[in-house]
């Protein structure tokens, strides 16, 4: 199989698809990989390094995308980007399509074979693609938090961990999955005081016995959020309903009781947000306020940390990539089901039924067109 890797466009995104390592293994199993040049530039790898592990590197994205039968990506296609979608190209990257219903339209009109990372889920519903860039975002969210309550970055200028004798900041993590785990580790070893509320009485037990610190666990519901969020001085927002799109948890009227200065960040935005104020932002620009509150969205945060971000996601994508590169996409969808889960759309129609149901649009099982 013919496989591209462009370079990403998206603001100030810096990871690449793969490392040469992975290129290198595509090589040795008998696919011609091809490089855009200067892809991996923002992770640390040249173009000597991709063209000593076999690959092509052309200089165009134009001559990338045509030139290949599998796309793979960091991002979604911004744009720019559209045209070089086109029937019987697989495309596999992040899509967060129930948050992007233009892209999903172009996904159809086109009839690309997309394959969301962030939908791959195994039988056990761990999400094996998404996890590593939630661990990267999760922990970045404390420390950009921490940045943005800085006086001079027109926070609160609270430390996050206190000093003794005065109040360490309060931390307020909604959702307890892996960006939560990871975001409350963060921040519970800087000394702050964090609250996790989670939907789930079980995954409450667990974060209590592997957690340590001053933390407390709270159930959610209406009052438990609004009394936390209400004197939080950093809310990270970390939602997640697989392929669906975030549900609006934290409204308007609770983020204006807020406090002047005080910090919300929403890791959930790239599936809209759970933060009813919340929109997408970019590393250029990526905060703005709203009733004094810093909200920040910025949609790649891992994009910042590259070097550690490409690792963690080629490691995990590679084996799929091997997959459907030796098999074809039908036989390794046929496979796996856990691939499966993550096509999203195949021939023109929407395979994934909470993208369909974001939009009102018609859910077709992938089973029945293979």
């Amino acid at each position: 199989m013919v496989i591209g890797i462009p370079r990403e466009v998206k603001d100030n995104e810096y990871r690449v698809a793969q490392t040469p390592g992975g290129v290198s293994l595509l090589v040795q199993r008998g696919h011609r990989v091809i490089v855009q040049a200067g892809a991996g530039e923002g992770s640390g790898f040249s173009d000597r390094e991709y063209e000593e592990a076999g690959a092509e590197i052309l200089s165009s994205a134009a001559d990338v995308w045509t030139r290949s039968e599998m796309i793979v990506k960091v991002k979604e296609p911004l744009p720019e980007e559209y045209p070089f979608l086109r029937p019987g190209l697989i495309l596999f990257t992040f899509l967060h399509l129930a948050a992007d219903e233009r892209l999903t339209h172009e996904l159809l009109r086109r009839g690309t074979t997309a394959i969301a990372y962030e939908t791959v889920e195994l039988s056990d519903g761990r999400l094996p693609l998404l996890v590593p860039m939630s661990e990267v975002a999760g922990r970045m969210a404390v420390q950009v938090g921490a940045h943005y309550l800085e006086k001079s970055h027109g926070g609160r200028g609270k430390l996050l961990g206190g000093i003794p004798g005065v109040r360490p900041a309060d931390v307020v993590i909604i959702g307890g999955g892996t960006v939560g785990i990871n975001a409350a580790k963060i921040a519970l070893g800087m000394g702050a005081h964090v609250t996790i509320i989670e939907k789930n009485p079980d995954r409450l037990r667990y974060l209590d016995d592997v957690l340590s610190g001053n933390l407390t666990t709270l159930a959610s519901n209406p009052r438990n959020i609004e009394d936390s969020v209400r004197v939080a001085d950093l809310v990270i927002g970390a939602v997640l309903i697989p392929g669906a799109r975030a549900p609006r948890i934290v409204k308007k009227e609770l983020v204006a009781q807020m406090k002047p200065g005080s910090v919300i960040l929403d890791v959930a935005v790239d599936q809209g947000g759970c933060v009813e104020t919340i929109r997408p932002t970019t590393h250029s620009q990526p905060t703005y306020l709203v009733d004094g509150v810093i909200h920040y969205g910025v949609t790649n945060m891992p994009g910042a940390v590259p070097r550690t971000s490409t690792y963690g996601l080629s490691n995990a994508t590679l084996p799929y990539i091997l997959h459907l590169a030796d098999l074809g996409f039908e036989e390794a969808v046929s496979r796996d089901r856990a691939l499966a889960k993550g096509v999203n759309a195949y021939k023109g129609h929407l395979t994934h039924p909470e993208v369909a149901a974001a939009f009102g649009l018609e859910y077709t099982p992938l089973d029945r067109l293979l």
